[in-house]
């Protein structure tokens, strides 16, 4: 298990890999977790090495090597936190970063709905935009948003049941260990967790009964970000 600074700081580095190609400086780690010296960033980077994240490449600068993907900052095994909306529980969270928050539920704004995402094998996409349906307005933030209905039961181990009521924020890029809308050569859509693998994108369930399913780059393409989800008791 990752110490809250070592997770941090592997985000760091993942997202920082993923922006600009290479690893970040010293300078750049030290000040990014707001730490007076390089020694502390020494004993982090240890930690992650003895932990199988990152590897250092001797003789280089700028060299670390990303071995695993960051874990979750919450362990999406326990219960998340939720919180009533009429009939409903809300979850908010980064679902892959840190982890869900509870949510006001005062006030609702309507959504286009686009139809069902498969969380299980990839169903061909349905997009719908003259449907709508009432989220919380805490759920949405910056940009332009929809819902989804999720069908299947390949990401319950992060929390994410068959028939949930999905938020996702558009976006044509996320960073490794996002859950995510992915397009599959234009024609099929799914919610799956993301990871980059070398020249290859990995999309993989949150249930060991389903296998990861790799691509090639320009065979996927984002079309969100999972940023909530409503649950329904009737």
């Amino acid at each position: 298990m990752l110490t809250p600074r070592q997770l941090q700081l592997l985000h760091f580095i993942n997202d920082y890999v993923l922006r600009h190609g290479v690893s970040p400086s010293f300078d750049e780690m030290r000040d990014a977790l707001e730490l007076r010296s390089k020694s502390g960033i020494h004993r982090l980077i240890t930690g992650l090495e003895e932990r199988g994240y990152i590897r250092r490449l001797q003789h280089r600068a700028r060299a670390i090597e990303l071995l695993r993907a960051p874990p979750a900052a919450m362990d999406w095994d326990a219960t998340p936190t939720s919180v009533p909306f009429g009939a409903a529980n809300v979850v908010r969270g980064r679902f892959g970063g840190a982890g869900p928050t509870p949510v006001e539920t005062d006030g609702a704004l309507r959504l286009p709905f686009f139809g069902r995402i498969a969380a299980g094998t990839p169903i061909e996409a349905i997009c719908d935009q003259n449907n709508s349906r009432d989220v919380p307005e805490a759920l949405v933030g910056d940009g332009e948003h929809y819902t989804l209905q999720v069908v299947g039961d390949s990401m319950i181990d992060a929390g994410i049941h068959d028939g949930d009521l999905v938020v996702i924020r558009r976006c044509e890029q996320a960073e490794n260990n996002a859950v995510v809308v992915a397009l599959i050569e234009g024609r099929e859509a799914t919610l799956k967790r993301l990871h980059r693998r070398g020249g290859a994108i990995a999309l993989e369930a949150a249930n060991p009964a389903y296998e990861t399913r790799i691509y090639r780059p320009e065979q996927v393409q984002v079309q969100g970000r999972l940023v909530g989800l409503i649950r329904r008791y009737d």
